[in-house]
């Protein structure tokens, strides 16, 4: 007993971000958080759309003005995008409940299913909507 340190011993170091090698499930991991996060600041945005209408015509006009400026429309494109792949990811954790989709290459293909689909998804959400407002 008589080499015991004193206090507390290191902690044992895990592997962390810098020494994985990135791939694809890590990334849509990171990236089904990251897109619940965004989806909460999409309700924000929903939540002000709202009450802008509730408060009458001149704050809706302010409020969709804000909403159809470049910045406004990156952010409902970003918005949009999150939504298609959280949806994506979703099916993805459906089928890993099921206790389907654990091999390698399965979550792999799936992995990027969700960001392919995520992307067209919303390319051709968006294409609708300018098409319709233009029409």
């Amino acid at each position: 007993m008589a080499d015991a340190t004193q206090g507390a011993r290191p902690r044992p170091l895990s592997p962390h971000v810098q020494i994985w090698r990135w791939h694809v499930t890590m990334a849509a991991s990171i990236t089904n958080r990251a897109t619940g996060v965004a989806l909460y600041a999409g309700w924000l945005v929903f939540a002000g759309w709202a009450l802008a209408l509730s408060a009458g015509a001149d704050a809706y006009q302010a409020y969709t003005g804000l909403l159809t400026s470049p910045l406004g429309l990156l952010v409902l494109i970003g918005v949009t995008a999150s939504l298609f792949f959280h949806l994506g990811a979703g099916v993805r954790h459906l089928a890993w409940d099921l206790g389907r989709g654990f091999a390698k290459t399965t979550a792999s293909a799936t992995a990027w299913f969700s960001y392919v689909f995520a992307l067209l998804a919303t390319i051709l959400v968006w294409v609708a909507a300018f098409a319709a407002h233009a029409g």
